[in-house]
């Protein structure tokens, strides 16, 4: 997974990956890293579970230090609970020991599973959306052709060109605006080149 630009944690820990390995849980931290903190009632509404299942979920994710307990409103009766990652990724390391491998290979099926629950959550209210936002909405597939030097600059520029819209970091809220997902996807279709570098 590409690098987001600041405070991105690289995830290397398979206690870490085993207890992101989670649908709910990619939701939730997703939800409090771009929201800010929030109770356990609050996060249920967003993911689709009860309070006390969700209250799970985020005790799972504080034992390995992905969320951690944040202070309250004021009245001290509801717990809230904050994430400690501003964004991660997974490194894709091939020399690493068979365990990690696999809790790797688990986390990405993961991620694509939410993902693919995104979509699917969007296309069930389709109808109820406004025209300009249908119309607005992007689903694209591209097929490029470029160097290895080439895909790491678009890469980049992407990242950086929706950066200043993440909604973690966005200080104005402009009128009409809304939480959008962005989803963006560039790997290798064909097989390696014969004489290439596997480094």
């Amino acid at each position: 997974m590409a690098p987001e630009p600041e405070n991105t944690t690289t995830i290397t820990d398979v206690a870490v990956m085993r207890a992101l390995a989670h649908p709910k849980r990619i939701a939730l931290i997703t939800h409090l890293a771009s929201a800010g903190a929030a109770t356990a009632t609050e996060c249920a509404g967003v993911v689709g579970l009860t309070p006390s299942a969700t209250s799970y979920h985020l005790r799972a994710l504080a034992k390995v230090g992905m969320v951690e307990e944040a202070p309250g409103r004021g009245d001290g009766r509801e717990r809230f609970w904050r994430s400690t990652v501003g964004s991660y990724q997974v490194e894709d390391d091939p020399d690493a020991d068979p365990d990690v491998r696999e809790a790797q290979q688990e986390l990405l099926e993961t991620f694509l599973v939410s993902e693919e629950a995104q979509v699917r959550q969007y296309l069930a209210r389709l109808d109820e959306e406004p025209e300009k936002w249908r119309k607005t909405a992007l689903f694209n597939s591209s097929v490029l052709l470029v160097t290895v030097t080439e895909l790491d600059s678009l890469n980049k520029a992407i990242l950086e060109l929706i950066g200043p819209y993440r909604k973690r970091v966005r200080e104005d809220r402009p009128p009409g605006a809304r939480t959008v997902y962005s989803l963006v996807r560039t790997y290798p279709m064909d097989p390696p080149l014969p004489d290439e570098d596997m480094k």
